[in-house]
This record gives C-alpha cells, structure tokens and sequence, in this order.
C-alpha cells in the first residue's frame, strides 16, 4: 500500500513540475475569409419586371433579333436597344431579370436564365415585354461563372460571395516540448457556410460567341459546367425541357454553324451534329491545355481563343486554327500569339477578335495558316463581337459600339453606347 500512495504522491508532483514549466502563447494572423450571401427564391422570382431604360454600368454579352439588340447587364437584366438606326441606336427599356447572363429569341418569345430558372418574354412590344412562363430549377448550379445560383432548400439562392478581412486568433499551452496543448481558435473564427455550394426555323436572333445559349430549328440549347440542355421550343411561349446530355466538364460556350453545335470547354471543343434537334450526336472533339475557349467555325475551319487571367486559369493567350472538314477528328493547323483573347466573330474570311485589353483586331482569313491584319482598333478592353454582313456590334469595357466594315481595312465607327461607372 505504500508503494501505491508513494507512487501517486510522485506523479502529483511530476505533474506539477511540468504544469509549472509551460507557458501559455498567444498568436494571431490576417487573412481573408469568404462569406456567401443568399436570398430569398420566391424574392428574386418576384423580381422580374420591365423598367424604363438606363445606362450600362456593367455590360455582358449582346444579342441581336431583327431591328433590336439585348445587352446583358451582369446578374441583373437586359438593357433593350432600338437599332433601327444604327448610327444613333437608342435604349428603351431594361428587362429586370435578377442572375440573368444569357439571351436568345425566336418569334419575339426572349429566352432568359435567372440564376437556376429558365424564364420566356413575349417581346411583341419591347417596351413592354410580358413574362409568358419560368420553367423553375432548370439549371441546378447556374449557368454562368459571373452569376452562381445554387439553391439552398433552407437559405434560398446562393446569389453572390464576397471577401471579408477577418483576424484569427488562436493560443496555446508550450510546455517545453514543441507540443501545444489545448489549442483555442475560438476568437476570430470566419462565420460562413458553403455547404453545397459550386462553383432554324422560324425568326431567330444571332448570338455572340460567349453565348451559352443558341437555338437551331426547334430547340433551345443551353450549355451549363458540364451538361447540354435541350428545350421544345415549337411553341415558343411554352417551352418545354426535353433532355439533358452530360458533355463534360467546365463547359463554357456554345456556337451553332448549320446543323451543327460548337461546344467550348476549359480543356477543349466538342462537335456535335444536331441534325436531328432533339437528339444531339458527338461527331469529333478537340483537346487543349487549360484555359477559357470561346469558338466560331465555318465549314472547313474552326477558329478557337485562349486566354489566362480569368478563372479558367491556364497560361495560354492565343488563337488555334483548327481544319474541321474531317469533323471527327480535328486538327490544329496553327496557332497565333495573342494579348488575352476572348470573343470572336467571322464573316466569310474576314476573322474578328476581341483581343481583351489589346483591342479589336481584324483579319483576312482567306489562308487560316497565314492570317494577314487588316485592321487593328487598340486601347479598348474588348469582350465579343457579333458580325452582320453590314455592320459589326462589339462589346467592351466601356461601352457597346457599332462599326462599318464594309471596307474591312478601315472600320469606320457608327456609334458607341457608354458604359457608365
């Protein structure tokens, strides 16, 4: 028994020993933590109205129906423009469409994405355009990088995240031996939560080639992260969803060329024939190193930009000439050096591209292993392009401008629609 007690009576004291030896440190660091914000569903499904016009602050991408051009106005509608004139267009109304990046029309019926619905205008009377149906849930994670749409059950729309300086402060027990003991980080703990949260016939409009969203013969595509919705649009006040084709990952765009979609990725392009609408088949794909892929085609060529600084990543900025004649299996014929490329347009063999902060720069396209500069309009921050045969309408950081390039040497400016900051 006394061995027993002597033995307790010397732990004690070791253990008091080494309590007394430690020291309690006290650390804290900066950092930035990222809070999401939600909303309300039923608030944004409510927020779809039309409004008087007002100035582009923060311009997306542009689509043409008839004597009207639609301007994305990021996550928040579209300004409405009357172009009959094209030297002196004239907003008339903007569209409120709360998580709106796509557009696309056929027989005055305007197909929008708000966030993860998919909702259609009669735009019979712009000025007045009238919410004809909203198919709910249609795009789970969103369709555009800019907007991000997931839905939480409990806490509604994930609508944006933003970044908030915080300090952490943690301590802990140093005893001697490298070993901390009762680590609190407590104070300073970032409150955010991201469970669940991820990143033909008829009258139809042009898109440009950031578009994700085309419409051939009957049928609204639409392209999503890694998925190929496809919408009955035969009546086209009531669409209806059709299917859904899984077509990889990091899927950006989509571009038609007759009866066939161009689908552009982060890693590559895919082709696939739509001559039956409703049953898309993939003909041929082209891989690439990592980077953000817009592309236009015509019926031997494809013309793909790469480009880093967004969040695509990668570190490639330049344009790939791809021979497509045998579609099921593309071949890269050249590649061209550019700035930050981004959208791009083509007209027969007259090759435009908005080349980011580089400008807009035109090419003759008539040899694709040999293209020759025929102009070149530079310090403007360039976004994409939609060519019309008889004028050009681009987008850029400030400002949404119409060219004449029926002399393709020397564009002359029609007008230019500011942006406003």
């Amino acid at each position: 028994m006394r061995n027993i007690i002597l033995k307790i009576v010397i732990a004690g004291l070791i253990a008091v020993s080494i309590s007394a030896c430690c020291t309690t440190q006290h650390y804290e660091y900066k950092t930035v933590v990222y809070q999401p914000i939600y909303k309300p569903a039923n608030e944004i499904r409510n927020g779809v109205k039309v409004s008087p016009p007002k100035q582009l602050k923060n311009t997306g991408k542009i689509y043409v129906y008839g004597n009207y051009i639609f301007i994305n106005e990021k996550k928040e509608g579209i300004h409405v423009v009357n172009n009959a004139n094209p030297s002196s267009p004239q907003i008339i109304s903007f569209i409120e469409i709360p998580g709106n990046g796509d557009i696309a029309v056929k027989n005055n019926i305007l197909f929008a994405d708000s966030y993860i619905d998919l909702i259609a205008f009669d735009i019979t009377n712009p000025t007045q355009a009238n919410l004809v149906k909203r198919i709910e849930n249609v795009f789970p994670n969103s369709l555009n990088s800019e907007v991000f749409g997931f839905n939480d059950p409990d806490k509604g729309i994930l609508i944006d995240v933003i970044m908030k300086d915080t300090v952490i402060k943690y301590s802990y027990k140093d005893c001697g031996d490298g070993m901390p003991i009762g680590v609190d980080m407590s104070e300073g703990r970032p409150n955010a939560d991201f469970s669940g949260a991820k990143g033909g016939a008829g009258a139809t409009g042009i898109g440009g080639s950031m578009a994700r969203f085309t419409i051939y013969d009957n049928y609204l595509y639409a392209v999503d992260r890694n998925n190929l919705q496809v919408v009955d649009i035969k009546i086209p006040a009531d669409p209806k969803l059709w299917s859904k084709l899984n077509v990889g990952w990091d899927i950006e765009t989509i571009f038609p060329f007759k009866n066939r979609l161009f689908i552009g990725s982060m890693t590559g392009m895919f082709i696939y024939d739509v001559s039956t609408p409703w049953n898309p088949q993939l003909l041929g794909q082209f891989s690439h190193a990592r980077a953000c892929d817009p592309v236009v085609a015509d019926d031997n060529y494809a013309y793909v930009t790469l480009r880093t600084g967004t969040a695509c990543a990668g570190n490639l900025n330049q344009l790939d000439v791809l021979d497509i004649r045998d579609l099921r299996n593309p071949r890269l014929i050249k590649s061209y050096p550019m700035q930050e490329p981004a959208g791009l347009g083509l007209d027969n063999d007259i090759l435009f591209i908005c080349d980011g902060p580089a400008g807009l720069k035109v090419f003759d396209a008539a040899n694709p292993e040999d293209l020759k500069l025929l102009d070149w309009q530079p310090e403007m921050k360039t976004f994409d392009v939609i060519p019309l045969g008889y004028s050009l309408l681009m987008i850029g950081e400030d400002g949404f401008y119409q060219y004449d390039y029926s002399d393709p040497k020397k564009l002359i400016l029609l007008s230019k629609i500011p942006v406003v900051k």
